[in-house]
């Protein structure tokens, strides 16, 4: 399982990529792997609001349809069309291919998400 050092994790295995007061959202490699060959993506409308938790989208693979959670409060800056168009770059390198940027509407909500050290320990425990 990849993880990367920089980034925040949610109990549901979505990633955030801190960039000041946005965020790049996307599923993570231990996701991606759990959910197999995705072949489609599902993304919300530039400028729609989601609460932290909310589902923000769908993710399909050959095995099951997954909803994706919002991590983060906040409103949608730009999507990911490159995944809409071709889903299976997310099973390629899903740190990457990022689902969507949010602008973020509350900060402190990133004290409940885990550091790379938690989110490997939380994924020894789903195996």
């Amino acid at each position: 399982m990849k993880t990367l050092k920089e980034l925040f994790y949610s109990n549901d295995h979505e990633w955030v990529k801190l960039e000041g007061n946005k965020a790049y959202v996307g599923i993570s490699d231990f996701a991606q792997h759990a959910l197999g060959d995705i072949v489609f993506v599902e993304l919300p409308d530039i400028d729609a609001e989601f609460t932290s938790g909310d589902a923000f989208g769908v993710v399909e693979s050959v095995k099951a349809a997954s909803d994706m959670n919002i991590p983060l409060s906040g409103k949608v800056l730009e999507i990911n069309e490159d995944i809409v168009d071709n889903p299976e770059l997310v099973n390629e390198d899903s740190y990457e291919n990022w689902m969507i940027l949010i602008e973020i509407a509350n900060k402190e909500e990133l004290n409940d998400l885990m550091n790379e050290e938690q989110y490997k320990e939380y994924c020894s425990k789903e195996k």
